[in-house]
Formats: structure tokens, C-alpha cells, sequence
């Protein structure tokens, strides 16, 4: 049951009157969580997220910080009426509260989490990329036989010790086949990169595949990447809302976990490794992973970036490099997005060290962050391509037998101390 409808049934079996019940379900639970500084009520210095309801209780209108996001086709007058006659209360409340997954997809979300209900994921559903970097080390590697044979080795080497692995249909479905059987199974639906030509880095689908597809092979959930820039035109962002509920929808359908990964950038600065764009990103991303929690997207899993950029953490930054956060400012920045939305989240290693991505988790945990694991791809395997590229198939797969077992055992230990458990932000109907 969605929140609305819980404040709509007190009021309708008489309960509690509107008022009331509105607040049972905005400053109440702010208070029992210790945010009624910020939320729970609309007032000066609290966060200007909050929804407006008709005198029926029904939704009319979505703001997010201060901004409309949803609007009725009646919200003008919606928003003109008196108080009294259209109930407002923080949308953070509503952020607090629970998915509500069916059955099948919460057994679906266990067949791809660890005996504590905590996602150790391996991600290996790179394509052009990988390609390239295979090629770097091997120019005489032609065709995809490379490119399928170092993930099936991957599939073959590390499932044993990953409680899923996350793999795409082009190049990774004979890796699929030949994963542990205790290994729970992630595919990528949309289509490798964007169309650089184009503005807006719009997202595109695989033509031959559906989620009723990748149910059919035997996948657990259904995986999407999003480029997105909150601040970019709301016309290239609409297009983008559209086709994430597009995918949310079909997943509903076929009855199978959606996993959303977005991925933040500054549509006027491709840097993203700067410490102009450093000082943006929590924004960027936070925000983003706001916009997502709305329950019209269908989204089950949110698997993103964390907010900052370690390097340019006070205490994380190489010699003469200028901390953009300082040590208090970046906790803060992981709570803040652990708060931001009610689904689970998992993170994604971006590319970063081992060791590096290691030290963040154990960073959020210290913020107080309650993220619910994590879906790791180049921080695990990155250093094998070489090897596998100019020493052949023998020593790719002994350095993943070892390094890489040894990459994804120190991070499932570090899973167990820092990540909590999916079940806390779900319920079952």
C-alpha cells in the first residue's frame, strides 16, 4: 500500500481527519527519525519537497525543491485554493516509506543477494569498451571471440564468490550459461553508449530484446543504464522520464526486478573527473536518484555513484590537489542521499581501485549511509584484460583465480561490515 492510500483510509473509515492524518503521515514519522528540523511540515527552512492533494485526498501535484514536478491538469487551481482545501505535506515522508515489491520480484531480489539480503554483484556487461581494451593488449584479436571468451571466464572464475552477476545479451550469454549455480543472473537492456552526434546522450534499447525476454532466459532482473543531468533541458529529461517508464513498465508486467543505473553528468562539461564538476556532483547525483524514487518509474533497485568524488575528500587527496569537501561536508553528503529515497541502492565502482572503492564503502557506513550493496565491475577485473589480452586465455584466467577472488573476497568482507540489508526499505504484498 502506497502512503497516500494510507492516509485516504483513515480519513474514509473515520479514523482521523484530514489534518490528522497527514500529519501521521508527514511530521509523525519525521520525528521518529529525528528530521522534523528539516521536514515533516511546510515552513521556512524546511525542504520545499512536498505533494498537493484535492479535497478528496487524491494527488495533485509533486514539487521537489520548490520546483513543480508533477502537476494535474486542474493544479492551478488546485494550487490557488486555501490550505484547508488542498492538504500539503512534505514529500519526504513519503520517501521514508517502503517499496512494496510483489512475491516473484522479492524472490528475484533474494536469488541475486547474499544470506544477509546484501547484493555482491559483479558487473561485466561493458561492450565497446571492453572491446577496446582487449584489442589494446592484443591488436590480432578480431571479431568477438575475445570479448565473449574473457567473460566467460570472468562468469567461470568469480560467480563462486559473488551472489550475482550482471552480464549483457550481445556478448555475455555464454558467460550466463556457465555461472555458479547459486549465482544469481542480472541483464542489460539498453543499447552500449549514446549517440555522441546528438545532444542530450539519449538512452536507446536493444531492438531484439525485451524484459520478457530476459525473464525467459532465466534472469533475476532487469538492468538499465541512464545518462542523466538534472539541470539539463526538461525536454531532452522528459524524453528520458518517458523511457524509464517505459522499462519500469514492462518489468511490472513480466513480474521481474528493475534496476536503474544512473550516471551523472554536466551536459555543458565533459569532465567529470574535475574538481569544477566535483563540487556539482552531489547535487547531480543525489538529486537524480530523487527524481527516480517517484513510484511512476517502477523502479525496484537504484544503483548508483556515490555523491562525491573521494578524490577531492579532505584526507583522500593526492599532494597539492585542493580539497573541494571537507571530511564533515562529505559524510554528510552520503547521508544525505541514503535519506534521499526509500528504494534500495547499490553502488557502482565507477572505474576506481579496489582498495579505493573498498575505503568508500567503509566511508559510508561511517556517515551512516544505509546503501544495500553494491554491483562492482572494473574494480575487480580492470587489471585482468591485459593479462588475458598479451599473455593468453591461461594466465587471464590465474590472475582472476587469484587477484580477482582475492578482490571479491575482501570486498564481500567489507560488505558484511558496512552494507544493511535490502529487506529494511522493502515489504512484501
Amino acid at each position: 500500500m502506497e502512503l497516500i492510500q494510507g492516509v485516504q483510509n483513515v480519513v474514509k473509515w473515520g479514523i482521523a481527519t484530514p489534518h490528522e492524518a497527514i500529519t501521521m503521515a508527514s511530521l509523525v514519522p519525521a520525528k521518529s527519525v529525528g528530521i522534523d528540523d528539516v521536514c515533516g511540515r511546510i515552513d521556512p527552512g524546511y525542504a520545499a519537497d512536498f505533494i498537493v492533494l484535492d479535497d478528496e485526498l487524491q494527488l495533485k501535484a509533486t514539487y521537489l525543491d520548490g520546483k513543480p514536478y508533477f502537476e494535474a491538469k486542474i493544479i492551478k487551481k488546485t494550487v490557488s485554493t486555501r490550505r484547508e482545501s488542498a492538504p500539503i505535506h512534505n514529500l519526504r515522508s513519503v520517501i521514508m516509506s517502503k517499496l512494496v515489491l510483489t512475491k516473484g520480484k522479492y524472490d528475484h531480489l533474494v536469488k541475486l543477494s547474499n544470506k544477509n539480503h546484501v547484493i555482491g554483484a559483479l558487473a561485466i556487461d561493458q561492450r565497446g569498451s571492453l572491446k577496446k581494451m582487449i584489442a589494446a593488449g592484443n591488436p590480432n584479436v578480431k571479431g568477438d571471440e575475445g570479448i565473449i571468451r574473457f567473460k566467460e571466464l570472468i562468469s567461470e572464475e568469480l560467480t563462486k564468490y559473488s551472489s550475482s552477476i550482471l552480464l549483457d545479451p550481445e556478448y555475455g550469454l555464454p558467460a550466463a550459461k556457465l555461472r555458479h549455480e547459486d549465482c544469481g543472473l542480472l541483464i542489460s537492456y539498453e543499447k552500449t553508449g549514446y549517440d555522441a552526434t546528438e545532444i542530450g546522450r539519449l538512452p536507446d534499447l536493444l531492438p531484439i530484446w525485451s524484459a520478457k525476454r530476459i525473464k525467459e532466459l532465466g534472469a533475476d532482473a532487469v538492468k538499465v543504464l541512464l545518462y542523466y543531468d538534472i539541470d539539463e533541458d526538461p525536454a531532452i529529461n522528459d524524453i528520458k522520464h518517458a523511457w524509464v517508464e517505459r522499462v519500469g513498465s514492462e518489468c511490472v508486467a513480466e513480474d521481474i526486478p528493475f534496476f536503474l543505473e544512473i550516471v551523472s553528468y554536466e551536459a555543458s562539461d565533459d569532465d567529470v573527473k574535475s574538481a569544477a564538476y566535483a563540487k556539482v556532483k552531489p547535487h547531480k547525483v543525489n538529486d537524480a536518484m530523487k527524481v527516480f524514487s517517484d513510484p511512476r518509474y517502477n523502479v525496484d533497485v537504484l544503483k548508483v555513484e556515490v555523491p562525491v568524488n573521494m578524490n577531492f575528500v579532505e584526507g583522500y587527496t593526492k599532494e597539492g590537489v585542493e580539497p573541494v569537501y571537507t571530511r564533515e561536508e562529505a559524510l554528510h553528503l552520503f547521508k544525505e542521499q541514503s535519506e534521499i529515497t526509500h528504494l534500495p541502492f547499490i553502488f557502482l565502482s565507477a572505474g576506481v581501485s579496489a582498495e579505493l572503492f573498498q575505503e568508500t564503502l567503509r566511508f559510508a557506513k561511517e556517515a551512516g549511509s544505509t546503501f544495500n550493496g553494491v554491483l562492482c565491475g572494473r574494480a575487480t577485473w580492470k587489471d585482468s584484460v591485459a593479462v588475458f589480452a598479451t599473455e593468453g586465455e591461461e594466465a587471464g584466467r590465474a590472475w582472476l583465480a587469484n587477484q580477482g577472488r582475492k578482490n571479491i573476497e575482501d570486498l564481500n568482507v567489507v560488505l558484511d561490515e558496512t552494507a544493511t540489508p535490502w529487506l529494511e526499505r522493502v515489504e512484501v504484498k
